[in-house]
């Protein structure tokens, strides 16, 4: 998101909004439009149209439903979405609790209902000579 959204904020705050650390944490009205709407609306999106954000598709892995394996409802993206802060507040334990997770859920995918999947098959289909 940060290659789409740093251009129009250089535009609009200079580049001291990427060099000043200790401004606060919203810098304006366009910065919040910016640095926080529209990387939500656009997961969201993903989620929804798409199953997957692009670095989910680079692996060929789908976010769905954890009961039914569809498309996630818009407040399961929500919930989602929101629940990464959870996830992260406490010293990252919701996104590390994947690596104990049987399904690997983490904290975001459990508060949502969903589970990230990806294909039994992975790759090209192998070579096969004739004989």
């Amino acid at each position: 998101m940060f290659i789409i959204t740093a251009p129009p904020l250089l535009a609009i705050y200079g580049w001291g909004y990427f060099i000043n650390n200790n401004g606060p944490l919203v810098a304006g009205p366009a910065d919040f439009l910016l640095s926080w709407v529209l990387p939500a609306v656009a997961v969201i999106l993903f989620w929804l149209y798409k199953q997957a954000t692009p670095g989910k598709m680079v692996v060929s892995a789908r976010v769905v439903d954890a009961r039914t394996g569809k498309t996630l409802t818009v407040g399961q993206s929500i919930g989602r979405y929101l629940a990464y802060f959870v996830a992260i507040l406490p010293l990252f334990l919701g996104i590390i609790w994947v690596a104990f997770d049987p399904r690997k859920q983490g904290w975001h995918d459990k508060l949502a209902g969903s589970v990230a999947v990806r294909p039994k098959h992975r790759g090209p289909e192998p070579v096969r000579f004739g004989g």
